[in-house]
């Protein structure tokens, strides 16, 4: 076999590959959006006292038998974010991402949109930008106290 022959071989597997990967990400792309549509046809908003919240694995955690059957196998290996608190008078085991469990606060009344035993959003949380341009208005507030101060 001549080098040419060689490079020929891999750039047909390489296109396969990459082939592979395309169909897999628009089957996901497209799973993803109906999860989604799922999600914002069934949230509901409510208040929740958190009681705890911690970042562990799906088996350590107190999950009805049914949701931990039919998690994803990947997902029984992660560490997935939980948030512990009372909806009215039962205390349940919710999940969540890490946008909202870090916006989340323990020990206190908490309005969420809740979908199932998932936490989709806080209600009245702050996007990303907005907390830039608070901590940029701090930041500026200190300076200008520390010129003002050092007069």
């Amino acid at each position: 076999m001549s080098t040419g022959d060689i490079i020929i071989i891999i750039t047909i597997i390489v296109g396969v590959i990459l082939g592979g990967l395309y169909y897999l990400n628009k089957k996901a792309t497209k799973k993803m959006g109906d999860h989604q549509d799922m999600i914002n046809r069934s949230k509901q908003t409510t208040t929740i006292f958190v009681i705890d919240k911690k970042k562990t694995k799906i088996t350590e955690v107190n999950m009805p038998k049914i949701v931990t059957e039919q998690m994803p196998k990947i997902y029984k290996f992660l560490k997935l974010y939980f948030v512990q608190a009372k909806i009215g008078p039962q205390i349940m085991t919710l999940m969540c991402d890490k946008k909202v469990f870090n916006a989340i606060t323990v020990k206190k009344n908490v309005k969420v949109e809740l979908a199932g035993i998932y936490i989709v959003s806080v209600v009245g949380m702050k996007t990303d930008k907005e907390l830039k341009e608070i901590k940029k208005a701090k930041k500026q507030k200190e300076k200008e106290a520390k010129k003002s101060s050092s007069k």
